[in-house]
């Protein structure tokens, strides 16, 4: 009996000493503050040539903008009504990308330490500031209409203490959803750009971003869209988002994004979200600078190609970092869910390969954070795998998607 009971632990043991090494190999690697192991291609069973002639491929493959980032901005949005920069901007760095996989670096090029302008992957940091003030009940619900969320809002004006007036075209108060058609919005469809804001926003009419056709007379007059029925990219309507956000959180998004996201993932330090010169507002007595959502006219989120990558990471892992749920996976599933009018988007910035017509060479499930430049987030929740890629020609951008993926067995 006792003999038997003996060979019972001992067999029990064994087990457990296998299930615990298998749990251990099988973990999923997350990258502490200040370092991030790297790992050979061959090492995790990846074809290393085949990940060079990406990494080649990316290279040759730059984007054909100059590097002078105020002179881009100019020759892609010049010909706009208020096309003026009026945040800032910066000249940019060389082509420049990060490969993670299973959570190791396999693969870098170019300047990953580099801060650049990441333009609309903003746009991503942007709804996930959202998303925690959803999981944490400051906005009750997405289907809410934003209107009731926002009290009326004092422009900071540094010249009213001196007797001076508000800037042309601005008033010392902003409401932003008080007209009969923003009444009528919610957070979600501001998250998904089919909310046909209407208004002006720090200098920029809604209908100057990207206007269709050369009638000006049918861009301040024509009939609004019914929300939820029309995508229109348009970084207005971001930026009123922002503003929104601003007063929900009732402090700068910017600490906000650093207190529970790029902290807790181990960003570095290094990175800034910036506003335009005169987007500040008073906020209980102190002015706060409301961010945009992209660089556009300037300014969004300057950041490293490695932070870019962590963050990519997080969100490959739906939310969780090495256990902590820092965005709910309800929230994931939302921003992955395709928006009716558009379905290869989410939320802001998840660029959805709904039907495999964002990235044919890539899986369904695979989504993309994508700016201007390209600046490009690649995660691919298949192949466990996340690719930052800066600076690459948007022609470009299935290509090398598609070599990275060849490398992977």
């Amino acid at each position: 009996m006792k003999r038997i009971l003996l060979i019972t632990l001992l067999i029990g043991s064994t087990f457990l000493t296998f299930a615990q090494s298998k749990q251990a190999k099988t973990a999923a690697y997350f990258p502490p503050r200040g370092a991030w192991e790297h790992r050979s291609a061959a090492m995790l069973g990846l074809d290393s040539v085949k990940l060079q002639a990406a990494i080649q491929f990316a290279r040759e493959n730059e984007s054909r903008y100059p590097r002078n980032q105020e002179l881009t901005q100019a020759m892609q949005f010049g010909k706009e009504p208020y096309s003026a920069g009026i945040g800032p901007f910066s000249d940019r760095g060389e082509p420049t990308g990060v490969i993670v996989y299973k959570g190791y670096i396999v693969a870098e090029w170019g300047e990953p330490l580099r801060v650049d302008i990441t333009n609309s992957v903003t746009k991503s940091f942007l709804s996930s500031v959202v998303g925690i003030a959803v999981d944490r009940g400051l906005i009750h619900s997405v289907y809410d209409t934003v209107a009731p969320y926002i009290p009326p809002i004092e422009v900071f004006n540094p010249l009213a203490a001196a007797g001076g007036a508000p800037a042309p075209g601005q008033t010392s108060l902003l409401y932003p959803f008080a007209s009969e058609h923003n009444r009528t919005l919610t957070w979600d469809v501001m998250l998904r750009q089919t909310s046909d804001w209407e208004g002006t926003l720090w200098g920029k009419p809604d209908w100057a971003d990207r206007p269709v056709g050369n009638d000006p007379e049918q861009w301040q007059h024509r009939k609004r869209n019914a929300p939820g029925t029309v995508y229109k990219y348009n970084d207005v309507r971001v930026n009123a988002l922002a503003l929104a956000a601003t007063c929900v959180w009732r402090q700068p998004l910017p600490q906000v994004l650093k207190n529970t996201i790029m902290d807790p993932i181990g960003a570095s330090n290094t990175w800034r979200w910036y506003g335009y010169r005169n987007a500040w507002i008073v906020l209980d007595g102190s002015p706060v600078q409301s961010v945009s959502g992209g660089g556009h006219w300037g300014g969004g989120m300057f950041i490293s190609a490695y932070d870019m990558a962590r963050f990519g990471l997080l969100t490959l892992h739906r939310g969780n970092w090495a256990g902590q749920q820092l965005l709910s996976e309800q929230w994931v599933k939302q921003a992955l869910t395709p928006t009716q009018a558009q379905p290869t988007y989410g939320y802001m910035n998840w660029f959805l390969n709904t039907d495999r017509k964002l990235a044919p060479s890539a899986p369904a499930t695979a989504f993309i954070h994508i700016g201007n430049g390209t600046n490009m987030i690649y995660v691919d929740p298949e192949h466990e795998l996340v690719a930052v890629v800066r600076w690459l020609d948007n022609k470009a951008m299935d290509g090398v998607i598609n070599k990275i993926l060849s490398a992977v067995k």
